[in-house]
């Protein structure tokens, strides 16, 4: 598989070097000329310098023939534009892209750059999960297929409780999975 990655930050240095790890080729692109020059070190070839958003940049790194873009810079805009391109322009179906600011997740859906990894939304769903108010907690939500994971828990004494699962209304189109 080949990845181009744009944002060698942590987030897609360590992307790109789990990636080499189970044997896959990667390109890591960086618009910060010093956080270049340490990716350089690193990657040696792999390691592209230029804006992310530009075609020639992405061109240099290969996006024609890229298996999946991975958009992970510190900026959802442009996070939003190199999936856009990245899927328009070069015609690369698999996009993954980071969101930076949660509020700014309705934007990636509306132009259809997804899925999406929001840190802020998955440390939330972790404490969630660990520390539930309530019996029904919020796992993931897959947005590309409009669906939600949820996790519900029948404690002592609710109205479920000795009921089997055929017999709990649900809403419609719901999938019970164990």
């Amino acid at each position: 598989m080949y990845a181009v990655i744009v944002g060698g930050g942590k987030v897609g240095t360590n992307v790109g070097r789990a990636l080499l790890r189970m044997g896959h080729e990667v390109s890591i692109v960086e618009a910060r000329q010093q956080r270049f020059a340490t990716l350089e070190s690193e990657f040696e070839h792999m390691a592209r310098y230029g804006d992310g958003t530009e075609i020639f940049v992405l061109e240099a790194a290969g996006m024609a023939r890229a298996d999946v873009c991975i958009a992970v810079t510190g900026d959802d805009e442009d996070n939003i534009i190199i999936g856009q391109v990245a899927r328009e322009h070069f015609g690369v179906e698999n996009v993954v892209a980071r969101v930076n600011d949660p509020r700014n997740q309705v934007h990636f859906d509306l132009l259809g750059v997804a899925p999406t990894v929001c840190a802020t939304e998955s440390i939330l769903s972790l404490i969630e999960h660990e520390v539930p108010q309530h019996s029904l907690v919020h796992l993931f939500s897959l947005r590309r297929e409009n669906l939600e994971i949820l996790e519900i828990e029948v404690v002592e004494g609710s109205r479920a409780e000795g009921s089997t699962v055929a017999d709990l209304p649900m809403p419609p189109d719901t999938l019970v999975i164990s």
